[in-house]
């Protein structure tokens, strides 16, 4: 019974910092998260730290998968509509709005390392290749659901990318909208566009050079349905 108290109080002292790590990130930025800062705000000490995680690598690790795991989990409780296709563009503006909210987490989780291993960030893919197989469904896929879910996730992370790294004056209110929209004329078997397809398709070609956290073969790919739209 004690092994079970002392198990329960350990993950609840765990949490707490994690929750504390996660305030500073979101109130100071990434570099604020040091051991020391998240030991004093928590109001333990150091070596406390040091027995839940490793490093501050490792802390981060943890504050990420714990931000982006809560919303991911309410996302996967959002019903669907009678429109998949509805659904799909509106599961694509929450993952905007959410990236363009977190900006030091999304830094965070754009590390494809740290993307690779991330449990949260393999759930929210599969909430993706859920959505896209009700497209398929009602038949409204030209391309094959794999290929469909690598290029709306690929069109999400650079459009976050490209906004994110620009100051919010200075961004391109449009360019989330173009970058979807030309996304889903490669995908969809039909469409009907609320700006033409050249205006759409180059406000994306200017984005595509400045979307290094994309890889190559990703860029590759969206500029290869760049040109076939």
């Amino acid at each position: 019974m004690s092994n079970v108290v002392e198990s329960s109080s350990r993950d609840k002292a765990r949490a707490h910092v994690v929750e504390v790590a996660a305030q500073l990130l979101r109130d100071q930025g990434a570099g604020a998260v040091t051991i020391r800062a998240v030991a004093q705000a928590a109001g333990t000490q150091a070596p406390t730290i040091y027995r839940f995680f490793e490093d501050k690598d490792a802390l981060l690790d943890a504050v990420a998968e714990h931000v982006f795991a809560a919303y991911v989990a309410d996302k996967a409780t959002t019903r669907h509509s009678d429109d998949p296709v509805a659904d799909l563009r509106a599961g694509w503006e929450t993952h905007l709005g959410f990236g363009l909210a977190n900006p030091e987490l999304v830094s965070l989780l754009l590390d494809p390392v740290r993307a690779s291993r991330s449990p949260a960030m393999t759930s929210g893919i599969e909430i993706l290749r859920t959505r896209v197989a009700r497209v398929a469904a009602a038949g409204r896929l030209r391309v094959s659901e794999r290929r469909a879910v690598e290029l709306v996730h690929a069109a999400g992370t650079g459009a976050m990318i490209a906004l994110l790294s620009t100051p919010p004056q200075d961004r391109d209110p449009g360019l989330a909208d173009a970058m979807y929209e030309v996304v889903m004329r490669a995908v969809l078997t039909s469409e009907t566009p609320d700006e033409p397809v050249s205006t759409a398709t180059e406000t994306v070609q200017r984005a595509l050079p400045a979307l290094h956290q994309l890889t190559e073969a990703e860029r590759t790919l969206l500029a290869e349905w760049l040109t076939r739209s």
